[in-house]
């Protein structure tokens, strides 16, 4: 049960985070957008993923669970895009002053 929860969660945010930077590339600016917090999403999937490793159980079944570890890689790889794309919005917003 608490893996259909972690699912779900990874699920809505795997949906979120290309809404999110679609919206940062269209937007070309950091107003609105925090980069403490984008970091802090992207250290807790690295922590999310390293849990995922480091956990035995996890591990002798990664076979038929590899979907979790997959979203995981998704959901970080969505939220690097979008730090990379805060840096290029910064250097334009700096540019336009």
């Amino acid at each position: 049960m608490a893996e259909l929860f972690e699912i779900i969660m990874i699920v809505s945010f795997g949906i979120s985070w290309p809404m999110n930077v679609v919206k940062s590339y269209r937007a070309r600016t950091t107003k609105g957008k925090s980069l403490p917090f984008l970091l802090l999403i992207f250290i807790g999937y690295v922590a999310g993923i390293i849990s995922k490793f480091v956990n035995p159980v996890y591990m002798a079944e990664f076979s038929s669970k590899w979907y979790v570890l997959f979203f995981y890689v998704l959901n970080l790889i969505m939220v690097g895009t979008d730090l990379c794309l805060y840096y290029r919005n910064y250097k334009l917003d700096k540019k336009a002053r």
